[in-house]
């Protein structure tokens, strides 16, 4: 049983990143009588580490275990350093698997992925894609435990579906392909479609500018409304009645579960975690990466048969209550050794 937890991550509240997936799980923990410690807020990322080092040196003696959000890009070497100096004070910790490209991470750097992944209490794995990739490098100490929401957050609202209006949520950041969308509103409105585009996010690295200059190369119109709260995006989608995942890489996305228990049909690019979370045709559809003909012909499939639209709808609202809290939060009582969260 550990009683107090140090949450290694991005805890970063600016207008260039969302928020991270700690200030979801973080509270949640906190409200089953843990006590949650946060690091690191600094915008500035060699600030960050060195917060993040510092913090875990001088919290050393009143945690009992750390928890390290990990990642595939940059922010890996911050799991790295902060796992060996776990080691170095004998204090337990778990990488939480974030990154969808988190596989190419352990064929790249495999001495370092050792370091990290084999030394941990657990790594816990919001897919199972990551998961069943880790087991592939030889990872026995993989615990499946899926991203979390709470359900009473995510009303659902009857949608018509005469003209496509999709909706866009993630960061604005290359590896998410952004400037996909802004193609495929081309393209529905080539074939005769009235439709809008609505864009929510942060600008992650400059990604912002190279699409609203496509939209004006192309001359479509996209509202870009920047970051929102989970409450503001939740109350927009009520406007919207399709949303599109354009990612070419992918674990399991917090957005996307969300759409999906807002009752809004997806229609993803079949990347990473994607075909784990979504079962093509039934409760959502995929395509391949970066193809605007094959995005655009899924969504146009959606409005030409509306009745397995809405049954998809269904089917999906159904899948995603196995992510409320209520259910997820006993894997996490079996992990931490609690009896009750």
């Amino acid at each position: 049983m550990w009683p107090s937890l140090l949450y290694v991550g991005n805890h970063l509240q600016n207008s260039q990143t969302n928020l991270s997936y700690s200030a979801v799980l973080g509270p949640l923990l906190e409200q089953g009588g843990y006590e949650v410690s946060y690091t690191s807020n600094k915008t500035n990322k060699a600030f960050r580490l060195l917060d993040m080092l510092g913090t875990t040196l001088r919290f050393r003696k009143k945690t009992d275990l750390v928890l390290i959000d990990t990642y595939s890009t940059q922010n890996f070497y911050y799991a790295v350093l902060v796992s060996q100096l776990c080691r170095l004070l004998k204090l337990p910790y778990i990488p939480i698997l974030h990154g969808g490209n988190l596989p190419n991470r352990l064929k790249s750097s495999p001495k370092l992925s050792r370091w990290v992944f084999k030394n941990a209490y657990a790594n816990v794995s919001p897919s199972l894609y990551l998961k069943e990739s880790f087991e592939a490098f030889g990872y026995e100490n993989v615990v499946y435990i899926p991203n979390t929401i709470s359900l009473e957050n995510y009303p659902q609202h009857n949608r018509t579906y005469n003209i496509p209006r999709p909706l866009w949520v993630r960061s604005f950041s290359e590896i998410y392909n952004p400037t996909l969308a802004v193609k495929v509103l081309h393209e529905l409105r080539q074939r005769g479609y009235d439709a809008t585009l609505c864009m929510v996010g942060p600008d992650a690295d400059g990604s912002l500018a190279e699409v609203k200059a496509l939209a004006e190369r192309l001359s479509v119109s996209v509202t870009f409304t920047g970051k929102l709260t989970k409450a503001e995006w939740i109350e927009l989608s009520k406007d919207y009645n399709v949303f599109i995942n354009t990612t070419n890489f992918d674990n399991m996305p917090v957005s996307v579960i969300e759409a999906m228990a807002l009752g809004l049909p997806v229609v993803s690019t079949n990347v990473g975690g994607m075909p784990y979370l979504i079962d093509d045709g039934e409760d959502g559809l995929l395509v391949a990466p970066n193809d605007k003909m094959a995005m655009t012909d899924a969504i146009c499939l959606l409005f030409e048969d509306v009745v397995r639209t809405e049954a998809r709808v269904v089917r999906a609202r159904n899948k995603v209550e196995s992510f409320d809290w209520s259910r997820v939060k006993g894997l996490w009582e079996a992990l931490l050794g609690r009896d009750e969260l």
